[in-house]
């Protein structure tokens, strides 16, 4: 899949992991379609990145949103080759505590966002990416999701954020399975600890801690290598139904 020749739904587009892949993406000469929350953050980029980018809002939960920012993108530009998960949310609560027991609404809200939105956007843009005509090398389409090495090394306080992330790999294989009958490719990235919207308000002390912990480059990731990643994965055609770690080493400590 050629990025110059792809157009790109992303979800969380508007910041953090997002906001780089829509930037490496029109850098490289695709579109890309912004499906996000934060109005004011998409329209900055659309001003910025000018008509190679659009905007829908819409919350990846929601069948309707997401239909709608896929039709939008076909009304635009007429094809969706490739849907990039990068929509999230996390808290950080233990199951037992001095506050009392872990609220279930917390719980199904982290899994809702990040596991079956996720499964919602996969859905409904293999639906129209196996619409498309395949390319030289028989692929219609790429689906990118992201997921956490939380889903391997869930810390304490991380039960919710955990089994989200865990439900995302471990779909992403048999899906892939399912619709390589439609020339359609299934790969998820597991991000370590990297700079985003999140970390921004903590002190840059306890940032260059964290960073410390990565055995190298002993730092947090930046976006942009998650970016670089998906652009990766887009052009080399046998990457499919596998989840790669993006963490520099890392493994997750209990806390």
């Amino acid at each position: 899949m050629k990025i110059a020749q792809s157009v790109a739904l992303v979800t969380g587009g508007a910041s953090g992991l997002g906001e780089a892949t829509v930037r490496h993406i029109v850098k490289n000469g695709g579109k890309a379609i912004i499906v996000d929350l934060s109005d004011e953050r998409a329209e900055a980029l659309i001003r910025e990145l000018g008509e190679s980018v659009i905007y829908t809002r819409a919350d990846v939960t929601q069948e309707n949103d997401v239909k709608k920012a896929l039709e939008a993108g076909l009304e635009r530009w007429g094809a969706i080759h490739t849907a990039i998960n990068c929509a999230g949310i996390g808290v950080a609560k233990k199951v037992l505590s001095q506050k009392g027991v872990h609220d279930l609404n917390t719980f199904s809200k982290v899994i809702s966002v990040n596991l079956i939105g996720t499964f919602n956007v996969i859905r409904l843009a293999a639906e129209v990416m196996s619409q498309n005509k395949s390319n030289e090398q028989g692929e219609k389409g790429v689906i990118i999701n992201t997921a956490s090495v939380a889903a391997y090394e869930g810390q304490i306080g991380q039960a919710a954020y955990s089994a989200s992330k865990g439900g995302v790999v471990a779909m992403t294989l048999p899906i892939a399975r399912e619709l390589a009958q439609h020339g359609i490719r299934v790969i998820t990235i597991a991000p370590g600890l990297f700079h985003t919207p999140m970390f921004d308000s903590l002190p840059e002390e306890a940032r260059k801690s964290l960073g410390a912990m990565v055995p190298f480059p002993s730092r947090l990731g930046f976006p942009e290598e998650y970016a670089l990643l998906v652009g990766a994965i887009l052009e080399n055609t046998m990457l499919n139904g596998e989840t790669i770690r993006l963490d520099g080493a890392i493994r997750m400590q209990p806390e």
